[in-house]
């Protein structure tokens, strides 16, 4: 029996023990810090160039996109002005329409007085101011039709080959090549124009 208890007492003994070492252990065993290294030379230039790599690449993107901006902003100012212009033009091309239209009501005898060449004189330096501003005038009287140009608002019969321009009934025109307002047309259809019976008659009676 004491041969028990003394088996019990020494694994008893042994027991404490390997707690205590373990307690001696975990005290005496300090946390192991990582140790902070210096980054060398070559890591800070490195990083370095890394930065001024972002900030020019950032430096790059905001000059593109104000350069665009610009550029944006150029072409609206300049198409805003091309679309005045061209409402002052067109308007201006009525008036020569109408100057047109005024001189051939006149007499061949009326085209001499002074006033009316004075005021041929006038219509002259608007279209001097005009031209220099890049504006002219559709030809199209005996033109072969171009729907890029032209308008066809009637097929007669006339003396020219079909699908040439009879008759201009509003002249057309370009503003620096652009076509501002085309020309509204009568287009031959190819048949002759039929001859008045009082025409015949008068030729038979020759």
């Amino acid at each position: 029996m004491s041969k028990k208890k003394d088996v019990e007492k020494k694994n008893q003994s042994k027991i404490e023990e390997e707690k205590e070492i373990k307690v001696e252990v975990n005290e005496e065993a300090p946390e192991v810090e990582e140790e902070k290294k210096e980054p060398t030379t070559e890591e800070i230039i490195a990083g370095l160039q890394n930065e001024v790599t972002l900030w020019k690449d950032r430096y790059m993107r905001n000059m593109a996109e104000f350069d665009n901006f610009r550029r944006r902003s150029q072409k609206e100012k300049s198409d805003w002005i091309k679309t005045a212009t061209e409402g002052i033009v067109i308007s201006l091309c009525d008036v020569m329409d109408n100057f047109e239209r005024a001189w051939s009501q006149l007499a061949a005898e009326e085209q001499e007085h002074p006033f009316i060449k004075g005021v041929k004189q006038i219509e002259q330096q608007l279209w001097t101011i005009l031209s220099r501003e890049g504006v002219e005038k559709v030809e199209s009287l005996k033109e072969n039709f171009d729907p890029n140009v032209h308008e066809a608002l009637a097929h007669i019969p006339s003396e020219h080959e079909e699908n040439v321009i009879a008759a201009v009934i509003q002249n057309g025109y370009k503003l620096n090549g652009k076509i501002i307002r085309p020309a509204r047309v009568a287009v031959s259809n190819g048949q002759k124009p039929q001859v008045p019976p009082t025409e015949e008659i008068k030729d038979e009676n020759e």
